[in-house]
């Protein structure tokens, strides 16, 4: 079991979703994130890891890896803010290490 912690940040950012089935869609993916499943997932850095959903505008959650049993959700956000949000994402990771 991986243990999901949640910054301001993440949290102020998922509920800022309008659309409730795309809020429950990506609570849904945190689950299975829980059960170890982390599905599709690209490596920034040795520890910030972005995870990718593939409909809607492209949805992206950035997670800070720390050890085997935890991750800490950073940001999120979607295809077009991309560049911005991986920056912040690095930089949240920097601040939380």
């Amino acid at each position: 079991m991986i243990k999901v912690i949640e910054t301001f940040e993440f949290r102020r950012w998922l509920n800022s979703i309008t659309d409730i089935s795309t809020q429950i869609r990506l609570s849904r993916r945190l689950e299975k994130a829980q059960r170890g499943n982390l599905g599709d997932v690209v490596r920034l850095t040795s520890d910030v890891y972005e995870m990718r959903e593939f409909f809607g505008p492209g949805w992206r959650m950035y997670y800070l890896e720390k050890g085997k049993a935890i991750i800490v959700m950073l940001v999120g956000g979607d295809k077009k803010s991309q560049s911005a949000d991986i920056k912040f994402a690095k930089q949240l990771a920097n601040d939380l290490r």
